[in-house]
Parts: structure tokens; sequence; C-alpha cells
């Protein structure tokens, strides 16, 4: 049996990220959310704390930074609203919480954790995850706290152009410099008309996966959805196997990108099971796993870490946020391929 080692490993979405189109500014901004996020974690493991609330404090952090595309910085859906999922799994209880369609939740993971840990179920959606986040007193926030002007000017353009995007695609100068200066503004007004060049094209989720010093694993994955999406989409984020799986046998797992083909792939479980069935390497499994994503037209990544404090985050666009710290390796933060 090889030696427990602690690990964390975060990613903030994957996409078309190069760094031709990406200001100096920009990525200085990005990089510095990724950094808040996994020291947030790290320094709970390396206080002997529990993966479970490593990736909670990861995740969370991205929630609450609007660069990123969950919590605070959820896109819109066709009819203006926020509406958030996310997931967390218990490798060693091997127990998941879920919630779909959730509004006015400052922080949906935790909101997920409380269903793994405070009910006999796995994935509440809509009203009822709603009514559960109140009895169980989560902390909300109103519709102004999740408005930025930059998310909704995506969801005109989206509608003008009749698409669906899963996530924010620009190159206009300003909202560039927006993002660059965090210059997130809550307003009132509502543009009616844009140009926006899409360029950048980011599938926007967020997640941690972590192995703390008992050898527990833990995974957690959040995201604000499409932008203009209709008819209660659900992508993977939520659900257990495709977006997130943690299993202290083989590895835990977190997925960003085009929701419907990690669904299709069983991508986060099918890791696990690479590692099970064939007995492969947790970065051989995760690689081959990416790979089949692309076979079958999927694009995006994932992160994911053994209880060995291994880690691979393999992804097949352009780039994908990502950041990882191990006792072996120290801290690293990545952007680009």
């Amino acid at each position: 049996m090889s030696e427990n080692k602690i690990a964390l490993a975060i990613h903030g979405g994957a996409g078309t990220i190069l760094k031709s189109r990406m200001t100096a500014e920009l990525e200085s901004e990005y990089r510095s959310g990724l950094k808040t996020a996994l020291e947030a974690g790290w320094k709970i493991l390396l206080n002997g704390g529990t993966s479970l609330d490593a990736v909670e404090a990861a995740v969370v952090e991205l929630e609450n930074c609007a660069l990123f595309n969950a919590g605070k910085g959820a896109v819109f859906t066709h009819d203006g609203k926020n509406e958030m999922d996310a997931s967390m799994m218990d490798g060693a209880a091997h127990k998941a919480g879920a919630v779909a369609f959730v509004r006015n939740v400052k922080n949906p993971i935790r909101l997920a954790r409380l269903v793994m840990e405070r009910t006999e179920h796995i994935l509440l959606a809509g009203d009822g995850a709603n009514e559960f986040a109140r009895e169980m007193n989560v902390e909300s926030a109103a519709d102004e706290y999740f408005f930025t002007d930059f998310r909704y000017q995506q969801l005109l353009e989206a509608r003008t152009r009749g698409t669906v995007q899963l996530d924010h695609a620009t190159d206009e100068p300003q909202l560039i410099e927006e993002i660059a200066g965090f210059k997130f503004q809550v307003s009132n007004e509502k543009p009616e008309t844009l140009n926006l060049k899409p360029e950048i094209k980011n599938l926007g989720t967020v997640g941690a996966v972590a192995s703390d010093w008992r050898g527990n694993l833990a995974a957690a994955t959040s995201t604000g959805g499409m932008t203009n999406k209709k008819f209660g989409r659900i992508g993977d984020t939520p659900i257990v196997g495709a977006g997130t799986y943690a299993d202290n046998r083989t590895c835990a797992v977190s997925c960003t990108g085009h929701g419907e083909f990690f669904m299709l792939a069983a991508a986060a479980y099918d890791v696990a099971a690479r590692m099970k069935y064939k007995s492969s390497s947790l970065i051989e499994a995760a690689e081959a796993t990416v790979d089949y994503l692309r076979d079958i037209g999927g694009e995006g990544g994932l992160i994911a870490v053994d209880a060995s404090g291994n880690i691979a985050a393999p992804f097949n666009s352009e780039g994908m946020y990502r950041a990882s710290a191990s006792a072996d390796g120290g801290m690293k933060i990545e952007i680009y391929r």
C-alpha cells in the first residue's frame, strides 16, 4: 500500500483560452483567483483537516470570485435568471449530495454538502432545493449580488444569435478591461445592444479534489450552467459519476466541459473504473477518459487525485484554468496547454 499524502487540485473551467487573446491584467486576475482558492483548501490539509473541508473551502472561494461561472459569477438563463448546480462526494463514506436549479444561494457547494450529510437523498432540484436551503439557513443573496454587466451582455449576445453559450466568449476590449480590473458592478441598467466577438470560449465550471493525510478523498464541483439555457437544462455538474466522483479505493474527480458529453461518457466515474478494472494509474486513466471524450465530440477536461497524492489534470481544449498543491510538488498555477 502506498503512503497516504495530502494533495489538492482545483479548476476554474476549460476551453479556447489563448495566451494571444489574454491581457496581462486579465491573466493576473485569473491567477490570483486560483491562488486564493488553492490556498484556502491547502491550509486546511496542512493543518490536518479533512479532504471534504478542503474541497468545500476551495470551491467557496471560486464561487465568490466573479471571474468564474459559479456562485457570484454565474451566467444567466434565457429568462435572465441565475440558476446554479453543485455536487460533492465523500470518497470514504461513499456518499454524495447535489443540487440543481438553485437560486439566490450564495454558495451552492455548501448546500450540496448539506444534502449529503443531512438527508437520505443525493440530488435536490428547483423549488425543493431552495426550500431545503431556507430550512438549513444557508446564506442567501439578492438577485443583485449575482448581476454583472459582463454576464448580462453575454446573455443578450446569445439571445441575438439564438444560441446557447458554454461560457463567456469575447475579446471586446472594454469587457476585457472590466474583467482585468475586476469591475463587476451591480447595476439595474440592462443594455439592449451589443457587438461582441466570440474569441475566448470558456467551458465554465469550478471544482476541487483532495486527498487528506488519512487517505480520504473528496470531490466538489459547482457551476452556473450555460448562458441562455432553456427548458430546465441540467449538465454534468450535479450528476454524480458524470461531473463529480470520489472513492478512496481509486480517485476523486471533478470535470469541466460540455456537460452533455461528460454525461454520455459517465466521465468522472470512468476514470475510477479504469483504475479499478484495468489497474490503470491515475494519470493513465484520466488521460484515457479525456481522449474518449474527444473521440465522441466532447471538449473540456478534468482534475483527479488519488490517496498517494498523485494529481492528474488532462484536457483536450486550448486551455484550462487549474492549480494544484502536493506534498511532493509544491504549488502550481496554470492556464494554457
